[in-house]
């Protein structure tokens, strides 16, 4: 059953602890490094990118590392680890053209120390968002667009957990880097604190890869950059968080009720299509107002050449699917499913490049909801897929992690969600919707279910 844990989540969300952090310090690369100036890509200062992105990972106690302190071992780690990734330890500066440039000043990115008063089993068998108590275990967030200039890159807090294990969390900007260059970093961080001397994949800036052409040529339309205005608003006291799943068995089921010619899709296509019809169902828009589904990509294997080994800048694209509310409502889940395929085929290099001449010739403009009032818009959903993330393999010296991904939060737009595998191969989609619409998205997450069993089983 799609929900079938949820009375899980319920119980751990109601857990609450506290946690006694210490005053924040600056972490700077370990030895020298070269002061200058380096220039982002025009696909990393995207506007949608100027914001700070959570990650957090859950550690158990490991018997072989009693007596060694991890906040000590990071910390150190960090430092070392700075010394290879010292953009990481500068500051953003703006030039025309709203160009971003990080200025390598080596001032450090912002490490916290913490203790909880509680222990890692309290959050229950699996660990999946949203987690309690999650803004104290999240450093700091900056909350505006022009906090990025001059503040730290990136922000850590380690907190210590009464049974000996650990929580470690992270808030990155995210113009410096993508999921998959975070990961990078924080295997390199692992690899230093176990021991080695060198990172194992040594980092590669060359962000003039993936820059605007000279002169620019968008030859792309990129409706992910025009602009929709929802009369959506939702008070963020009302809004509320559910992790919907999709077994392997879930999945099967939905992909034997499509047409034979979607039979091959992929779960991303299958999963994303679902959740986009059931959430347009729940917040019910205007019948002819344009819903937009985005999808990220990871397009560095899909460049040619392929960006070397080492990038670890944002490489991202997010390729728009486009329809009406009352199309993508009133007609079978294969309409969504084909459309997000066939978004996802279009993530091709010249798409990517024309991202980036785009961003040069209209300033960087914003992808997302426009509001007429302050608060989300129901006709985007964005979904970044992280199954294949790798978080939880970071080893800080006391193995894998429990739960290693996205912290989810109400602060997160709820126009975006991000998936990752929990357990067992299971998908988890969490939900940030206003309430009533959050009931209606899991009726019709279940009818669409019951619909998609009838149909394979004939």
């Amino acid at each position: 059953m799609l929900c079938s844990r949820h009375a899980k989540m319920v119980s751990s969300k109601t857990l609450t602890f506290k946690v006694m952090r210490k005053n924040l310090e600056l972490v700077s690369p370990a030895e020298s490094i070269p002061y200058e100036f380096k220039y982002l890509s025009d696909i990393d200062d995207q506007d949608s990118f100027r914001r700070y992105f959570p990650l957090i990972n859950f550690y158990e106690k490991n018997p072989s590392m009693e007596g060694k302190d991890p906040v000590k071992i990071i910390r150190d780690a960090v430092a070392k680890a700075l010394v290879f990734y010292y953009p990481l330890a500068g500051r953003l500066r703006e030039y025309v053209g709203r160009k971003l440039v990080v200025e390598c000043t080596g001032q450090g990115v912002v490490f916290i120390e913490a203790d909880a008063d509680v222990m890692l089993h309290h959050f229950g068998d699996t660990l999946y968002p949203p987690f309690p108590n999650l803004e104290d275990l999240l450093p700091h967030m900056p909350n505006h667009d022009d906090e990025i200039i001059n503040s730290p890159l990136l922000l850590i807090q380690v907190t210590r957990l009464k049974c000996g294990g650990f929580i470690i969390a992270y808030l990155f900007n995210h113009t410096m880097c993508d999921a998959a260059g975070l990961f990078q970093f924080l295997s390199a961080v692992g690899e230093l604190a176990c021991g080695a001397t060198l990172p194992s994949i040594m980092p590669v800036w060359q962000r003039h890869l993936l820059s605007a052409r000279h002169p620019p040529r968008p030859s792309i339309p990129h409706p992910e950059f025009h602009h929709l205005v929802s009369d959506i608003c939702i008070p963020h006291q009302q809004m509320a968080e559910r992790s919907f799943f999709f077994s392997a068995a879930d999945i099967s089921t939905l992909r034997r009720s499509l047409p034979p010619h979607l039979q091959s899709c992929s779960r991303f296509e299958i999963v994303a299509g679902c959740a986009w019809r059931c959430r347009t169902i729940a917040l019910s828009p205007k019948p002819d107002e344009e819903v937009r589904f985005l999808g990220v990509v990871d397009m560095r294997k899909r460049m040619n050449p392929p960006l070397p080994l080492g990038y670890y800048g944002n490489a991202l694209a997010a390729l728009p699917a486009v329809t009406t509310a009352e199309e993508l409502s009133k007609k079978p889940l294969h309409l969504a499913v084909e459309l997000v395929r066939k978004a996802k085929e279009e993530a091709t290099e010249e798409y990517l490049r024309s991202v980036a001449d785009l961003m040069v010739m209209r300033g960087r403009p914003p992808s997302g909801p426009i509001l007429t009032k302050i608060g989300p818009g129901a006709n985007y959903y964005m979904v970044s897929d992280f199954t294949h993330g790798g978080f939880k393999q970071v080893d800080l010296g006391w193995g894998a992690a429990a739960y290693g991904g996205i912290a989810i939060g109400v602060d997160c737009p709820f126009y975006q969600t991000t998936w990752y595998v929990s357990f067992n191969n299971v998908i988890v989609v969490p939900v940030c919707l206003p309430l009533k619409a959050l009931q209606i998205f899991e009726k019709q997450l279940q009818m669409m279910m019951m619909a998609a069993r009838t149909t394979s089983a004939l």
